[in-house]
């Protein structure tokens, strides 16, 4: 089958999947309902949880050139950035096509010639340091709920954080050693990343009103950005919905509320990853640091 043919296929397939999934979501709750949540909601924390969100997106930026430096690509912040950005972009509005992964590692291994394997591997590493943080805080936040649901999985919790850290730690030194002095930092910085996309859902919680249950829509909104992450939709759009409707279901939340926080947290990242578009128009000239 033609490269070009597979991608529109696979386009077309994300484009059902999220289609099948927006339509079970309404088929379950009331739109309107989600509507009226989503009219209810505070322009000014919908603007402070629209900021945290670009902070994330900033801090993750320099949590990856951090890896880009460790192979030899040492470009500046702000080429950094642009590139990022345009990573956004192509990620979110252009999936059937160039990825935005694809599309940085592109880039880094053409213009730096320093190893596909080693480009990949610190796109990838750099995708677990943020997979492992998120973990870490499901984790954190499901002892401090103690919900019936986890009650029961309290040691689990307690063991899985510093053996999470460990295994990755371990994964570096085995199989990644040149990131290996970089290991706490960018942990550092994935903590920043999560941390901030936290504080957004809790102001958009405050936008709607909603101080009952904060912490247990913090936890879903943590088990939906990993769940979002598997390519099967566009740009996470459906998954991450679909898992708060179950979420809500599970630990007694309000569904309209609950795929209302989605959709806004939905809506503020594409806000952001559509500035990436001026780097689409005009690419990114890649700028090596001075020393």
């Amino acid at each position: 089958m033609p490269e070009k043919l597979r991608k529109r296929l696979l386009t077309l397939l994300k484009i059902v999947i999220s289609g099948v999934l927006i339509y079970f979501i309404f088929t379950k709750i009331n739109f309107k309902d989600v509507l009226e949540t989503l009219k209810t909601g505070n322009p000014f924390y919908l603007v402070v949880g629209t900021f945290l969100v670009l902070v994330s997106k900033i801090i993750a930026a320099f949590r990856l050139n951090l890896y880009f430096h460790q192979i030899g690509v040492k470009i500046t912040q702000k080429s950094n950035l642009k590139l990022y950005f345009l990573g956004m972009f192509y990620n979110l509005f252009l999936p059937g096509g160039i990825g935005g992964d694809a599309y940085k590692g592109y880039v880094i291994q053409k213009e730096f010639k320093s190893g596909t394997k080693r480009v990949v591997s610190v796109l990838l590493l750099d995708r677990l340091s943020g997979m492992l943080l998120i973990f870490i805080y499901i984790c954190v936040l499901a002892i401090v709920l103690n919900h019936e649901l986890f009650r029961q999985f309290n040691i689990f919790f307690y063991v899985a954080i510093p053996l999470s850290v460990l295994v990755f730690w371990w994964m570096n030194q085995r199989f990644f050693e040149y990131a290996l002095p970089i290991f706490w930092k960018s942990l550092g910085y994935s903590a920043i990343v999560q941390f901030s996309q936290l504080i957004c859902v809790f102001f958009i919680l405050e936008s709607f009103n909603v101080e009952l249950q904060q912490t247990e829509y913090l936890l879903v909104f943590l088990i939906s950005s990993i769940v979002s992450v598997i390519p099967l939709t566009i740009g996470g759009i459906g998954s991450r919905e679909i898992t708060f409707l179950y979420g809500a279901t599970w630990l007694g939340l309000n569904e309209e509320i609950s795929v209302g926080v989605s959709f806004v947290f939905f809506l503020m990242t594409a806000l952001i990853s559509f500035a990436g578009i001026l780097y689409h128009f005009k690419k990114p000239k890649l700028e090596v640091v001075n020393h």
